[in-house]
């Protein structure tokens, strides 16, 4: 059965096709039908019965040689024996879309009975690739419903022949739609320097080979591309849905997305058609003069940030969102898109104190953060944050712990707020790993913030050194933070240091943190937690020693009293009384 539809398959090409079923075909009352759905790439045959539901894939390799009898197989002199002049259904068709009579024969339009998949035999449309003396390709449409077929090998544009007309004109221009409706929608509205794609739009972009003897998908662009390299500005107007979108980047992509520009369409409007439907041949004429230069990741012109300019000549640069304490603004406040480098001596309370600052902005500014903590699980956190939104113990012990209905209050507080990324098998994860899950909870749930906490339990690329790597990963985490408008700490331990004759340890900077001199230079701001006494009393100082931008705060470091029990900071002063711990 595979050897049956990879012989036809041989002879008709690439694109889409109908046979005749070779496992129900002869079963049939009708076994004229083509039920069997056929498509051909170079590399892959992917079949389907509408009848018998026979599904499958076969890997192929086209026999080239035997591409002069595809052309045979379509045999334009002889089909064109079946074709008519327009109808009533056809001329209906096109009225409705609001194309003339006279737009439809200058295409040279034709209709015919043909058989369609789930509509039987029945009127359709017939849009000749070519001239009367040239046509090696038929798009078959159904005169009612959304019916297809199709005759011979599609290797050009539709209205190809346009693009000899703009070769070497001075500001020459070429706008490509995705189906013949729209450029006959084009032209229906003044504009004759169109064509459209044969094949439909791709599904998603695919970062594959663009080469021309193996992007058979693409044939029509590289059997004209010589052509389309002496055309100035080349206008993409493909529908406006995913895969329209997918396909004007695969076009671009071949083309040079220098030249090409892209088509905006009003917002309840997904191609040419409709816009000529519902604003009118004026609009849709001047649209492309509008067409907006075709977009190059991390490239953009100065009206990219309009907005931006705006807002800081009417408000000044400002600050940053709150860390929840006066003393500690000065210093320090949170942006997003930005990176935080925060470190500490062991049990110096920098995991607390940032979920400190988390909650503090959650309950103010109703911010919701994903947390990757290694060294605490998701439970004792979760209790944590609850003891701290209700201000009482989780734990029983000497003073008075939560109430059941206190603790349900506190578990919805945290489920609306905080989101976890948990290794539940124990194994390392990976830093591309870590950044997907940021990506979900950005994208799912809206999250402003993240804490990767600390980052040593993220498993190391074994090919590169440990300063390489760890300068890789926090470009990485910088470009998500930006990309992706979220705040991100990366809480990083630092190299054992030696005591001071005093017995003392240094405070640690940037520079002080093991594995790379990058966690200073990278990091938007860098923040240390430090517990001097750590055995005598229960302060906590900031130190602040980077922060890129002047607005966000400044080097300077501010204290803390920790309460172990509500598991809550407050401001220090120096006067206070300072707990035993």
């Amino acid at each position: 059965m595979e050897d049956i539809i990879k012989l036809k398959a041989n002879f008709l090409g690439d694109g889409q096709h109908k046979i005749n079923c070779p496992n129900c075909g002869n079963n049939r009352k009708k076994k004229n039908q083509k039920t069997l759905s056929v498509h051909v790439d170079s590399d892959k045959i992917k079949y389907q019965c509408w009848h018998c539901d026979l599904t499958g894939s076969i890997n192929f390799n086209i026999n080239y040689g035997d591409k002069a009898k595809v052309v045979d197989m379509f045999n334009p002199d002889k089909e064109k024996e079946t074709w008519q002049d327009l109808g009533t259904s056809a001329i209906n068709f096109f009225k409705n879309r609001g194309i003339s009579k006279k737009t439809a024969e200058h295409f040279h339009i034709k209709q015919k009975k043909n058989y369609i998949a789930s509509f039987g035999e029945v009127d359709c449309i017939v849009f000749p690739y070519g001239n009367d003396a040239n046509i090696k390709f038929a798009k078959i449409r159904s005169c009612v419903g959304k019916g297809f077929s199709s005759q011979g090998s599609a290797e050009q544009f539709y209205n190809h022949e346009i693009i000899d007309d703009l070769v070497d004109k001075e500001d020459s221009e070429l706008i490509i739609c995705e189906g013949e409706l729209d450029c006959l929608s084009y032209f229906e509205s003044g504009i004759s320097n169109c064509v459209s794609i044969p094949s439909g739009a791709v599904n998603k972009v695919v970062n594959g080979k663009t080469h021309a003897h193996e992007d058979t998908k693409f044939k029509f662009i590289w059997n004209s591309i010589e052509k389309l390299n002496k055309i100035n500005r080349i206008v993409i107007s493909m529908d406006n849905d995913t895969a329209g979108n997918a396909m004007a980047e695969e076009l671009a992509r071949r083309i040079g997305k220098h030249k090409c520009y892209k088509i905006k369409y009003p917002d309840d409007c997904k191609d040419a058609n409709e816009i000529l439907l519902r604003e009118g041949k004026k609009l849709l004429f001047k649209l492309p003069e509008y067409a907006e230069p075709f977009p190059v990741s991390g490239l953009y012109n100065a009206k990219k940030f309009y907005d931006q300019i705006n807002e800081i000549y009417d408000k000044g640069q400002g600050k940053g969102v709150s860390t929840g304490f006066d003393n500690l603004d000065e210093l320090y406040t949170i942006v997003q898109g930005q990176l935080s480098v925060v470190t500490g001596h062991p049990a110096s309370g920098k995991s607390e104190f940032i979920d400190q600052i988390m909650y503090n902005i959650a309950v103010k500014e109703k911010w919701k953060f994903a947390i990757c903590s290694f060294e605490n699980e998701p439970r004792i956190h979760i209790a944590k944050m609850i003891s701290k939104h209700m201000g009482k113990p989780f734990f029983q012990g000497s003073s008075e712990r939560l109430t059941k209905e206190e603790l349900k209050k506190g578990l919805d507080f945290v489920h609306e707020h905080f989101f976890f990324l948990h290794q539940a098998d124990g194994s390392l994860a990976s830093i591309d790993s870590v950044i997907e899950r940021l990506k979900v909870s950005v994208q799912r749930y809206g999250c402003r913030g993240a804490i990767i906490d600390p980052y040593n339990y993220i498993a190391k690329n074994k090919v590169d050194r440990e300063t390489d790597w760890v300068s890789d990963m926090l470009s990485q985490l910088r470009s998500f933070a930006q990309s992706h408008d979220i705040h991100i700490w990366f809480v990083a331990h630092p190299t054992k240091m030696m005591r001071r004759e005093d017995g003392t340890i240094p405070v640690p900077k940037g520079y002080d943190i093991s594995g790379s001199a990058s966690f200073f230079s990278k990091a938007d701001c860098g923040v240390t937690i430090n517990r001097p006494n750590p055995a005598g009393s229960n302060q906590t100082d900031v130190h602040i020693w980077k922060c890129r931008y002047s607005w966000i705060g400044k080097q300077g470091d501010c204290s803390f009293l920790y309460d172990k029990i509500k598991s809550n900071y407050a401001p220090f002063n120096g006067d206070d009384m300072l707990a035993p711990m």
